[in-house]
């Protein structure tokens, strides 16, 4: 592919598991999870069988089959032509957009948790766009220095993941549980769309995909990479939730602002002043790690577009200096900042981060239909399978509101119109782009 001899493969096996680990791990889930209550760890199981293993067999497969840069896109242009690829990498990378939002207002509302403006919402979109924007720009320096932030969050993850387990220990043995367990998840409609939240809290495997010009030797590291994440993966999530429940009941942990109180909670269990500052540097170092994994690797697939002329010229430059695609991180940027200013007006705060949290699991889920319809093409129908199923169902689980909408129309409707929006956007820029003289 022309273009591809200016990417360096960087990432070694060392570097691609760690990379994985921190574009799947969010620690905002944690939170999400242990509010929905301990039938929330039979749910992870679940979906890590059904989902994140199904996505790291497809991932592994359909890299070593197209080792270049761009994945998703790659994959969709070889088995259904232009348009579709066109439609998938447009959808997913604007799915990826509505993340960047909605998880710099979870990390934001942790760094300002017990202050005055806790509850701000200027204080919130400023701090998320700084937050947003600076992890874009440290994106443009390269991979082979922008691969140690992934690192470094994934590691902080690693740290995370014991901490929490030896505080619940120590919690467990000194006043027991706050939480009766039950494996058995609870019927709830306020709660159904955060089956779709547990789902989406599993992907991000097919990141590493997107960088296949940039993985050395990925029929041998690719596959030992994707099963080493995911292990890690499951066992953070279903440890950590059970950790929180341990310190606290499930109606006293926050969506938003639950690792904040988990901290707290541990802090006294132990007699700890500083812990829950800990507890934040830690959930802060796994936020870098993720916006600098998932804003460098989503980046390869406009790249990608740029050189089929499927986008403008521009968007198939790599930087003369760092050697990255520039502008396709710059536009990225200005994408997720319009989103997240444009989705705060007529809703609550928490309401916007609902709304932002439904729009990125749609755009982040459909083009796996294409993904997992590739994956049945190269013979993994077990894989094919089972992620078409956790596809569909995520999706649906996805525009049910929670308790916390109050304006159901105005939140379906903002779903309706955002995941219109989407294809729509997608149609008008490849057929505009295709009748374009190619230069």
């Amino acid at each position: 592919m022309p273009g591809d001899a200016t990417l360096k493969r960087e990432l070694g096996l060392r570097d691609l598991t760690l990379f994985a680990i921190a574009c799947i791990i969010g620690t905002r889930w944690i939170a999400s999870a242990a509010h929905a209550g301990p039938g929330s760890i039979l749910l992870w199981v679940l979906a890590a069988i059904f989902l994140l293993i199904p996505l790291a067999i497809a991932t592994a497969a359909l890299t070593v089959k197209h080792p270049e840069a761009g994945g998703l896109y790659r994959w969709t242009r070889a088995d259904f032509g232009p348009w579709h690829a066109f439609l998938a990498f447009w959808v997913y990378w604007t799915g990826i957009a509505f993340w960047f939002p909605s998880a710099a207002m979870f990390y934001t509302s942790i760094a300002l948790s017990g202050t005055a403006h806790a509850d701000d919402r200027i204080w919130l979109v400023a701090l998320s766009l700084a937050a947003i924007w600076t992890g874009l720009g440290t994106n443009v320096v390269g991979l082979n220095v922008g691969k140690w932030t992934e690192n470094l969050g994934a590691s902080a993850s690693w740290m995370l993941g014991i901490l929490f387990a030896i505080v619940a220990i120590v919690a467990w043995r000194r006043h027991g549980s706050a939480t009766a367990f039950h494996l058995i998840p609870v019927w709830s409609w306020d709660t159904v769309s955060f089956w779709a939240t547990i789902a989406y809290a599993m992907t991000g495997i097919e990141m590493v995909g997107l960088m296949g010009s940039e993985i050395r030797d990925p029929a041998r590291n690719l596959p030992r990479a994707a099963w080493i994440s995911s292990l890690f993966t499951t066992l953070f999530y279903v440890g950590t939730t059970a950790a929180l429940l341990v310190l606290l009941r499930p109606d006293q942990i926050s969506e938003l602002n639950g690792i904040a109180q988990a901290g707290t909670a541990a802090g006294l269990v132990i007699g700890v002043a500083w812990l829950p500052r800990l507890f934040v540097l830690l959930v802060l170092a796994t936020a870098v790690g993720q916006f600098g994994g998932l804003g460098s690797s989503v980046s390869r697939m406009p790249f990608a577009a740029g050189v089929d002329h499927l986008l403008p010229a521009a968007f198939a430059k790599i930087h003369p200096r760092w050697n990255t695609p520039h502008v396709s991180i710059v536009s990225f940027g200005l994408i997720a900042s319009a989103l997240l200013i444009a989705l705060q007006f007529g809703d609550t705060v928490r309401a916007a981060y609902q709304t932002l949290v439904s729009l990125m699991v749609i755009g982040g889920f459909l083009p796996y239909l294409y993904m997992f319809a590739s994956a049945w093409k190269a013979g993994r129908r077990w894989s094919a399978s089972a992620g078409i199923a956790m596809t569909l169902l995520a999706i649906v689980c996805s525009v049910v509101p929670t308790a916390e909408i109050h304006n159901v129309w105005l939140f379906e409707g903002k779903l309706a119109v955002g995941t219109i929006a989407m294809v729509a956007s997608a149609w008008l820029m490849y057929h505009w782009q295709s009748r374009r003289p190619s230069t």
